[in-house]
C-alpha cells in the first residue's frame, strides 16, 4: 500500500509544497519526512481515508518544523503557515498543475541533461540517490554531489518552480521528452553493467509519459512518445531468452508480447497520426517511431512486415530529424527492399560519423554476412562486441559472429530503432 501511495503521491507532495514555500530542497526533504512518518504509523493506526492529505498535511508540519530549527525569519514562518490554506491557488499562466511546473524545473535547459535526468527521477520519481546512482552507475556519493550542484545552479539562476509560459512549454517540451525517453532506453537496454534489462528504469519512464499525457491533453508529441514506449515495453517478456541473451524482433515469439499495451499504444498511434492531419501538421519524431513499431507489431510473422511502409515512415523522419542514426536505420530497413548491396553502400557513407556507434558496426557485419563477405563481417561483429555496453547484446553479438561461415545468409537484419 506504501509503496502505490508513493508512487502516486510523491510528486504531488514535493510539488505542492514547492509551490508554497518556492524552495525545493525544504519540499523534497519534508515530503521524505512525511513517508518516513508513513512507514512507522499506518501498519500501526491503519491507512488513513486520505493518503494524499495525510502526506501533504505531515509534510507541511515537517516543513514548518525545519524552518523553526533553523531559525529563518519571519517572513519564511509566514509562508509556512501558508500550508495550513486549504483554498486553491490562483492558476498563473497555461501551467496549472504543480506537477507539471515541477516537470519543467526538473528539465530546465541551463542544466545539463544528467542533471535534468537525476532530478526528473528525484523529484518526479522519488528514487533515492542510491537507486538513481545504481541506475547510471556511478557512486552515489557522485549522485548525490551532480544533485546537489544542479540545485545550487538552479538558485543561483533564479530557477527554482518558475511557471513557464505558453512559449516556455513549446520550447522546452522537446527537453522534458528526452529525458523521458533516456530513462526509458536506460531500462529498456541498460548502457553498462550486469542489468540485462531495467525495469524499474522503464516502468518509472511509463508512468512520467502517463502524467505527461494527463497534465498536456492533446499534446501530439506526447502522446507519441507514450506510444513509443507502450509498444516496446509491450516486447518485455519475449526479448529475453532463458540464458539471458537478448532475441531480435524478428526471433521474438509474438504471442509473448502484452497485446494490452500493444492495443493501448497502436490506439495511441493512429489516433494522433489522424488528428495531426486533420490539423495539416506534420507527426514529429516520436509519433514517427511509434508509426515504425507499429507496423513492425501489426506483421503476425516477420516475412509479413511492410518494409515499404516502414521506409517511407523514415523517409519523413528525415525531416524532422536529419541525423546520421535515423539515415542508419532507413538504410537497414532498405535492406529488405533493395537489398544489402544498396544498404551497405548508404550505410558506409556514416562510417565517419558513426564509428563510435555499436550499433552501426552491428548492422554493417549482419549486411556483409548477408553478402557473403565473411571476413569483413567478422571484423564488424568484434568492433560492434567492443564497443557495446549491455551484456545480453554482447552475448547476441558474438553468437551471431561465431555462425559466421555456416552458410546463414537469411534476411535476419531489423532497424535498430526496433531491433528488440
Amino acid at each position: 500500500m506504501i509503496t502505490r501511495v508513493h508512487h502516486e503521491e510523491w510528486a504531488r507532495v514535493v510539488a505542492g509544497l514547492a509551490r508554497r514555500f518556492g524552495d525545493i530542497d525544504l519540499a523534497e526533504e519534508a515530503t521524505a519526512d512525511a513517508f518516513v512518518a508513513a512507514v512507522e504509523r499506518w501498519p500501526r493506526d491503519g491507512v488513513p481515508p486520505n493518503p494524499g492529505g495525510w502526506l501533504m498535511t505531515t509534510a507541511s508540519r515537517k516543513a514548518i518544523d525545519r524552518l523553526r530549527r533553523e531559525s529563518r525569519r519571519d517572513a519564511k514562518h509566514q509562508a509556512a503557515f501558508m500550508l495550513y490554506d486549504d483554498t486553491p491557488s490562483e492558476p498563473v499562466g497555461p501551467v496549472v498543475d504543480d506537477r507539471l511546473r515541477l516537470v519543467f524545473t526538473c528539465c530546465h535547459p541551463a542544466l545539463s541533461m544528467e542533471a535534468r535526468v537525476a532530478l526528473t527521477l528525484r523529484l518526479l520519481g522519488g528514487l533515492t540517490v542510491a537507486e538513481i546512482a545504481r541506475a547510471f552507475l556511478v557512486q552515489e556519493s557522485t549522485m548525490g554531489q551532480r544533485i546537489t550542484r544542479a540545485k545550487a545552479k538552479m538558485k543561483a539562476a533564479h530557477i527554482p518552480y518558475r511557471v513557464p509560459s505558453d512559449r516556455d512549454i513549446r520550447e522546452r517540451l522537446p527537453g522534458v521528452l528526452a529525458v523521458v525517453f533516456l530513462v526509458f532506453n536506460e531500462g529498456y537496454l541498460p548502457s553498462g553493467g550486469d542489468d540485462r534489462l531495467r525495469v524499474d528504469l522503464t516502468d518509472e519512464a511509463i508512468r512520467l509519459g502517463r502524467l505527461l499525457r494527463y497534465l498536456l491533453p492533446g499534446e501530439a508529441e506526447v502522446d507519441g512518445l507514450l506510444a513509443l514506449m507502450l509498444l516496446i515495453d509491450a516486447r518485455r517478456e519475449a526479448r529475453m531468452s532463458r540464458t539471458g541473451e537478448l532475441v531480435t524482433l524478428a526471433e521474438q515469439d509474438r504471442g509473448a508480447w502484452d497485446r494490452r499495451l500493444v492495443a493501448e499504444g497502436q490506439t495511441l498511434v493512429h489516433e494522433q497520426l489522424a488528428a495531426t492531419a486533420a490539423a495539416g501538421r506534420p507527426p514529429g519524431r516520436y509519433q514517427l517511431l511509434a508509426a515504425i513499431n507499429a507496423v513492425h507489431m501489426d506483421a503476425p510473422a516477420p516475412s509479413a512486415t511492410d518494409w515499404a511502409q516502414i521506409v517511407r515512415l523514415y523517409d519523413r523522419l528525415l525531416v524532422c530529424d536529419p541525423s546520421p542514426i535515423v539515415r542508419l536505420n532507413r538504410a537497414v530497413a532498405v535492406a529488405e527492399l533493395d537489398g544489402p548491396a544498396v544498404a551497405l553502400a548508404e550505410l558506409d557513407r556514416l562510417a565517419e560519423a558513426l564509428d563510435r556507434y555499436h550499433a552501426f558496426h552491428a548492422a554493417r557485419a549482419d549486411l556483409l554476412r548477408r553478402l557473403g563477405r565473411s571476413g569483413e563481417a567478422r571484423t564488424a561483429y568484434d568492433r560492434a562486441i567492443d564497443l557495446a555496453g549491455n551484456p545480453a547484446e554482447r552475448v547476441y553479438l558474438a553468437r551471431r559472429r561465431d555462425q559466421l561461415g555456416g552458410g546463414r545468409t537469411s534476411r535476419g537484419t531489423v532497424c535498430p530503432d526496433a531491433k528488440w
